[in-house]
C-alpha cells in the first residue's frame, strides 16, 4: 500500500479497512497522527437505510450505527500503520459509552479517536463524535489484531 496523503477519501479508506457500502460509515479522514489520534467525517444523509423512522419524529441515526462509525475511525488509525496493514481488526468491547444527543440527516459528524494503549495484538481507543462541536457520543473501545485468513479454495 502506498503512503497516505490527507485527506483520505472514501476509496483510500476502502484500501485500509475491509468495510464496503452500505457498512462503511466513514466518508473522509482529515487528520492522522500515527499511534496517537485521528479525525474522520461521517455525512448523514436522508437516504441512509438504517435511519430510525418513528411516526411523528425526525429520522435519526441509531446509536449502534454511530458507535460503529467511531469504531471504524479507530480501526483506520490502527490499520494505517505499515506493520498492521496485512491484519484484520476485531472490535472486542466497549466501555463507558454515552449517547448525548440524536444525529439527524444533514448533520456532519466529526469523529475523533485517540489511542490510550497499543500493544502488538491488543489496544484501547477512546472515541468522541461531535455535531456542531457538541458531543453526541463518547466512549472507550477495545480491539484485537489478527491475521487475514487465507482465501478459501474454489469448490470447497
Amino acid at each position: 500500500m502506498e503512503s497516505l496523503s490527507l485527506p483520505l477519501d472514501y476509496s483510500a479508506i476502502e484500501r485500509i479497512i475491509p468495510h464496503r457500502y452500505p457498512f462503511l460509515l466513514v466518508d473522509r479522514i482529515t487528520e492522522l497522527e500515527p499511534d496517537k489520534r485521528i479525525v474522520g467525517i461521517k455525512n448523514v444523509s436522508l437516504n441512509e437505510r438504517y435511519l430510525s423512522r418513528l411516526p411523528g419524529e425526525t429520522p435519526a441515526l441509531p446509536p449502534t450505527i454511530l458507535t460503529e462509525a467511531v469504531a471504524q475511525v479507530g480501526a483506520i488509525l490502527i490499520l494505517s500503520k505499515p506493520e498492521n496493514r496485512e491484519k484484520l481488526i476485531f472490535f472486542m468491547g466497549i466501555e463507558r459509552v454515552r449517547y448525548r444527543r440524536p444525529v439527524h440527516p444533514g448533520d456532519v459528524v466529526e469523529i475523533e479517536a485517540k489511542v490510550l494503549r497499543l500493544r502488538s495484538r491488543m489496544g484501547l481507543v477512546t472515541g468522541t463524535a461531535r455535531v456542531d462541536r457538541k458531543v453526541v457520543i463518547d466512549g472507550t473501545m477495545t480491539f484485537a489484531l489478527g491475521p487475514i485468513p487465507p482465501p478459501a479454495a474454489a469448490g470447497a
